[in-house]
C-alpha cells in the first residue's frame, strides 16, 4: 500500500489532497531535467498539491514545464507578498504565465506578519483584487500564509480564507506553545490547515556545514527517529498536509514515512522523545516565529 491511498479533503476547498505537499523550492536552482524527475516522482507517489511563489528564485520557471503533463490532475497553489491591488494583479498574471496555466486552484496572501500587512483588507489592497480575480476565473480559492499567530488570528476574523499555511513544528509547539490557537480556529471553521516547518530543528551553528543550503535553518536530515516523530507531531495538530523543507531528499523522506506516521500516530513516548531533543535556547529555531 502506498502513500497514494492517504488523501484528505482540504477544508471547504473541494480539493482532496495527499498528505504531503510539494514545495516549489525543491526545484529552485535545479536543472530542468531534475525538476522534471522530482515532479514525476511526486505524482507517481500520489502527491497532487504543489505550492510555489515568485519569491522562490527560478522555481516558477522550473515548475511550470515540469508540471505541464500533469496539470489537469493536480492542484497548483501560488502566493504573493504584494499588499496592493495593483501589485498583486501584476504578480498573479506573471505567475500564471510562468507556470503555464490559466488558473490557480489556490492563491495565497503570503507571509502576513505585521499590522501593516493588514492593509491587504483596504479598498485598494490585495484582497479585494483577489476577490475580483476569483470572479474572473483566475483563482479558485483565496487563502493566506503566516508566521505570526496574533496577526493571522486577526486576519482570519476579517475574511473567510479557504486555507492557512502556518508553522506547525514540534520545537515551536512543545517549546513555546505556538500554533494551538490557530489550530483551534482552523478546526472550528473547517479552514484547510497546511503545516510548514515540519522538519525544522534549530539554527545552523556558525561553523557548521550547511548540508542543504536552500534551508535557512538546520532541518532534520541525520536522525530518522526524530524526523518521523516530527512528522507525527505536525499530523497530530489537525493539519491536512505536511510541507517538508525545500529539498528533494527530505521531501522523499516525508513521502516514504507518511503511511507509517498516519498508521502509528504520535504517542506519549514520541512526545517525551521530542521534548528530550528540543534545541537549546541559544540555538533555537524560534527566529522564524515573530511574536
Amino acid at each position: 500500500m502506498g502513500f497514494i491511498m492517504f488523501k484528505t479533503m482540504l477544508g471547504n476547498t473541494g480539493m482532496e489532497i495527499g498528505r504531503v505537499v510539494f514545495g516549489g523550492i525543491i526545484v529552485m536552482n535545479e536543472e530542468q531535467k531534475d525538476a522534471d524527475r522530482f515532479v514525476s516522482y511526486a505524482v507517481d507517489e500520489g502527491v497532487n498539491y504543489f505550492d510555489v511563489a515568485p519569491t522562490y528564485g527560478d522555481s516558477e520557471a522550473k515548475l511550470g514545464p515540469a508540471l505541464k503533463p500533469y496539470r489537469a490532475k493536480v492542484f497548483l497553489a501560488c502566493k504573493s507578498i504584494e499588499r496592493t491591488a495593483v501589485g498583486i494583479r501584476k504578480e498573479l498574471l506573471a505567475s500564471l504565465t510562468a507556470l503555464k496555466t490559466d488558473y490557480f486552484d489556490n492563491y495565497q496572501l503570503h507571509a502576513l506578519g505585521t499590522a501593516e500587512d493588514l492593509s491587504v483588507f483596504e479598498e485598494d489592497g490585495a484582497l479585494p483584487e483577489l476577490i475580483k480575480a476569483k470572479k474572473e476565473g483566475f483563482i479558485k480559492n483565496i487563502s493566506v500564509t503566516a508566521h505570526n499567530e496574533d496577526i493571522i488570528i486577526e486576519a482570519l476574523s476579517r475574511f473567510d480564507f479557504a486555507t492557512l499555511m502556518f508553522p506547525v513544528n514540534w520545537a515551536l509547539g512543545l517549546g513555546k506553545g505556538v500554533g494551538k490557537r490557530v489550530e483551534e480556529i482552523c478546526t472550528d471553521k473547517n479552514i484547510g490547515f497546511l503545516g510548514m516547518k515540519t522538519l525544522a530543528h534549530r539554527n545552523w551553528h556558525e561553523s557548521e556545514e550547511r548540508v542543504y543550503p536552500k534551508s535557512w535553518c538546520k532541518t532534520i536530515f541525520d536522525n530518522d527517529k526524530l524526523g518521523i516523530c516530527a512528522l507525527k507531531y505536525t499530523l497530530s495538530c489537525h493539519t491536512d498536509a505536511v510541507i517538508p523543507p525545500g529539498n528533494f531528499d527530505q521531501f522523499r523522506f516525508s513521502v516514504n514515512h507518511i503511511e507509517e506516521c498516519i498508521n502509528n500516530p504520535l504517542n506519549d513516548d514520541d512526545i517525551d522523545y521530542l521534548k528530550s531533543m528540543l534545541p537549546d535556547k541559544k540555538e533555537n529555531i524560534f527566529a522564524f516565529y515573530q511574536n
